[in-house]
This record gives C-alpha cells, sequence and structure tokens, in this order.
C-alpha cells in the first residue's frame, strides 16, 4: 500500500492502492447535478483522473487549474476527471469561479466509492489522497502517482506525457 502522509502525519489509505497493468477498478461518484457517473460513462476514452483533497485548497486548485488548462491540447478521445470529496454544489461553484470548463468534476463524497476502489480515502480525515491516474480506453491503468505528501504538486509532466502517449 502507498504510504502517504497529509501534513508530515501518516494516514492510514483505506481500499486497495491500482497498479499499473491492471483493470482500472468502477466507481459510482456524483456530477455536480447530482446524476451518477462511474468509469463506463466515459468508456472508448482515455481518462486523465485527478484525485484532489478539497477544490478550496490552493494546491488542489491548482492541480485543477492545470490540467483543465491542458485538456484542449490533448483531443477529443481524452476526458479529464476530478475526484474529490467536496459536496456537488461547491464544484460547481468553484468550477464557475475558475472557468473550468474542459473537465468533468465529480464528488466522492456520499459512498467513498471512488476512494476506496482506488485505495486514496485517507480514514483519518475522510478526504482523498492527492494523487492521479490514467486509464486507457481498453480500461488498462497506464499510469498511477499516489503523491507522497498531500501538500505537494503531482507530477504534472509524467501524468501528461502517459497521456499523449496513449494518443499517438
Amino acid at each position: 500500500m502507498a504510504e502517504v502522509t497529509f501534513k508530515n502525519n501518516p494516514v492510514t489509505l483505506v481500499g486497495k492502492e491500482v497498479v499499473v497493468g491492471e483493470k482500472a477498478p468502477n466507481f459510482s461518484v456524483l456530477a455536480n447535478d447530482l446524476s451518477p457517473v462511474t468509469l463506463q460513462d466515459s468508456a472508448g476514452k482515455i481518462r486523465l483522473i485527478s484525485v484532489v483533497p478539497s477544490l478550496d485548497t490552493g494546491v488542489c486548485s491548482t492541480q485543477t487549474n492545470k490540467f483543465n488548462s491542458e485538456a484542449a491540447s490533448l483531443g477529443d478521445d481524452v476526458v479529464i476527471l476530478t475526484v474529490s470529496m467536496d459536496l456537488p454544489f461547491a464544484q460547481k461553484r468553484w468550477c464557475g469561479a475558475n472557468a473550468a470548463d474542459a473537465i468533468q468534476t465529480l464528488s466522492d463524497h456520499r459512498d467513498a466509492s471512488f476512494g476506496e476502489s482506488y485505495g486514496v480515502l485517507m480514514q483519518e480525515l475522510r478526504l482523498l489522497a492527492r494523487s492521479v491516474f490514467v486509464v486507457d480506453k481498453n480500461d488498462v491503468v497506464t499510469y498511477a502517482e499516489y503523491v507522497g505528501e498531500g501538500t505537494d504538486h503531482p507530477n504534472y509532466e509524467k501524468a501528461l506525457e502517459a497521456v499523449k502517449v496513449l494518443t499517438n
């Protein structure tokens, strides 16, 4: 299991760590309109899944804006999903305030389905650990990064490169 800290304090991740080469676990989260969303809703697309503790914090906001600004350059075969425990209403407000219209924000607040399926649910905080996953058109995980310290940035370049390799 990945070892993660949050503000330098160790946290317990609930669920199974996702490994490159395995089939991506399915999940059920909520869109901003409260409709359910699963991995299969974007079947046939390349998925970059950006996971953040809360959109209303500096690093999370930067991470989400970074992937939103890169979305257009990745092409129509790529979907960017940002998953957090924020309520759908807060995610919708954040997207409007940040003109984030090239990504889909998804809330895991109801069941922690994504958090448990991808091994990113921080038990002590009931937040998701910062991470990035790339899933190909066949639902295989091709990139997985569990950021070791929750207040650090992910490796944006490696994640974007993992997506670009699949689009060629």
